[in-house]
Parts: C-alpha cells; structure tokens; sequence
C-alpha cells in the first residue's frame, strides 16, 4: 500500500496494494493496523454509499462541533474528489487538495476532521463508498458553496447538478467565526 500526502499534508491519497489475474482483482480498502502505520485511525463508525449521475455535484459538506474524517472511494465510475481545509486557525485554512478517484484506480482519499469534502462525477454514473469517524448530525452540518471565489476550487464542471441545500449554501467566511479552533 502506497500513502502519499497531499499539498495538505493531513489529506492522504492511498494506493492499496491490487492483486490482479485472470479473475479479476482483489484488494483490502480497510485494515486498522496497515492504515494505523500510515497515520490513518478511526473508529469509523459509519459507511455511506452514494450513487450520482454525470454532472452532479455533492458538497461542499462538513459537521461544525462533530466533525467526521472520512475514508472516500469510488466502486464504479469517477469523481473529481475535494478535501478543504476549514479548521480555524490552521496554515492551511481555506485551501483545497483534489484527486480523481475511481472504480479503475482503485484510490482512496483520507479526509481527516475538519476538513469540507465535496465531489463531481466524471462518469456516467459513479458509486462512491465512505468510512465516517462520527456519526451524520443534520443539526451540526453545514454546507459551503461549491463556487465560493476565495477558496477557488478548479472543478471540471461549470454548471453542475446540484441539490437546493448546495445551491443556497454560503461563502466559508460568512460562518468562519461560528467554527471550532483547529489546527494544521
């Protein structure tokens, strides 16, 4: 298995080891104690599974006082995967680190707490699956503008599909001061 930190040193891009032949392939996308050796923990405590069409766009999305790490992957498909950093008080506050993940790179993406995660969909469709560090609080999340200009995300969607909450969702500095202290 292959960890690489990104520009963000937390956000881990993983390369599982893939053992492939005539039947196809095998891999392990989780084993506590190989992902403990690279700094990746849980308790995970929840599994979501997202099914999106081509040109959708889910997030920018995080938990205020509850924040979730997030262990993403792409079963069928691609996205354009976004991790934003949004622990106040961070060198690294606002700023983005992307990857494209999908069901033939076999790639992981850590997202530790603190952190926005958001996707668009490359694919026709995409079935993407997340480990979650906490459970999902309706009353804790919040949402940021996928288009917010001062973090200037470089998507590869310019009209995206996109849910009524993601639509109205505000700027990052329209609530930074209602987040918890953080660090990078």
């Amino acid at each position: 298995m292959k960890l690489t930190p990104k520009e963000i040193p937390d956000v881990v891009l993983i390369e599982p080891d893939v053992f492939r032949d005539a039947r196809g392939f095998f891999l392990e996308t989780w084993h506590e104690r190989k992902y403990a050796d690279g700094g990746i923990t849980g308790p995970f405590v929840q599994d979501n599974h997202s099914h999106s069409r081509r040109g959708s766009l889910r997030g920018l999305h995080a938990q205020r006082e509850h924040p979730q790490g997030k262990l993403v992957r792409v079963v069928d498909g691609e996205v354009f995967d976004v991790a934003v950093d949004i622990r106040r008080g961070s060198p690294t506050f606002g700023r983005w680190v992307a990857d494209r993940l999908s069901g033939e790179n076999l790639r992981q993406l850590w997202i530790p707490p603190g952190f926005a995660h958001g996707f668009c969909v490359l694919s026709e469709t995409v079935h993407l699956e997340y480990k979650c560090t906490d459970f999902y609080d309706a009353d804790d999340e919040i949402a940021i503008a996928w288009n917010d200009p001062e973090i200037g995300i470089d998507w590869p969607v310019s009209d995206p599909t996109l849910s009524a909450k993601d639509a109205a969702a505000p700027a990052l500095r329209d609530f930074v001061d209602r987040l918890p202290p953080g660090k990078g």
